[in-house]
């Protein structure tokens, strides 16, 4: 069935209205406009795009309206955006100018009633409740928050357990040990999240080659997210999408 294909999702790092990228959320290189960017990615078969402006939440600023608005106007794949969001007025704004989906973190953290009133609003499908993991012990992860700046203490299983419960319809899970490393997806946390929760995982942080995707799918991830190997073009997403093809993986060519 075509609901069980697997999902390849470009991510775009924003800050300032460009395209950044660095390495365990650090050392940012400016790489590019969002909106050719996004119609890139929209000619080379990406199955969604998801926009996270890095700074918005530490800053204390809005999410980026405008920025979307333009690339809602050039691409038609479902689109996910992050970073800066804290009220139901924010989602509103940005499912006005073409956004699908939201992707909500520190302002889940901060207050956890924020998810049940976004996804009783807007219903559960928009609303994606970001995860930003770090090992911190054996079988041990925590969340982190403001762009990974912020230890919360809390632990990272029992919180995706939680955002699920209030009702979010997808996870974006992130390993901070992972991001930008290129060194493969922290496949441990995704498959303990992805069999504890109803809802879809999507695996973010590592992909480094065609392998590392064939990996985190076949432990339990729904979909794949990846960042600097696809805007370097060191991974052509339709070749790579062949590739798993080849391999046994369902996804849409």
């Amino acid at each position: 069935m075509e609901y069980f294909a697997k999902r390849i999702i470009p991510c775009l790092d924003v800050k300032n209205g460009k395209v950044v990228k660095g390495v365990n959320f650090i050392g940012l290189k400016d790489v590019g406009d969002p909106v050719e960017a996004a119609i890139r990615y929209n000619e080379e078969g990406a199955d969604e795009l998801t926009f996270l402006d890095i700074n918005a939440s530490y800053e204390g600023r809005k999410p980026i309206v405008e920025v979307i608005k333009r690339v809602a106007k050039e691409v038609f794949i479902p689109l996910t955006v992050g970073g800066g969001i804290s009220t139901l007025n924010h989602i509103y704004e940005l499912l006005n100018v073409g956004c699908d989906k939201v992707s909500i973190n520190s302002a889940a953290v901060k207050n956890p009633e924020f998810i049940n009133e976004a996804s009783k609003r807007f219903g559960s499908s928009t609303i994606v409740v970001a995860i930003d993991v770090k090992k911190v012990a054996p079988n041990k992860w925590n969340v982190f928050i403001k762009g990974g700046r912020e230890d919360t203490g809390i632990d990272a299983i029992k919180w995706a357990k939680e955002v699920v419960d209030r009702g979010a319809g997808e996870i974006l899970l992130t390993s901070m040990d992972a991001d930008g490393t290129k060194a493969g997806f922290d496949i441990e946390i995704t498959q303990k999240i992805s069999k504890l929760v109803h809802v879809p995982v999507i695996a973010s942080g590592g992909a480094g080659k065609m392998e590392h995707f064939k990996e985190v799918f076949q432990h339990n991830a729904d979909a794949a997210l990846a960042a600097s190997i696809f805007h370097f073009r060191e991974i052509d997403i339709m070749e790579l999408k062949k590739y798993l093809k080849d391999n046994g993986i369902s996804v849409r060519l």
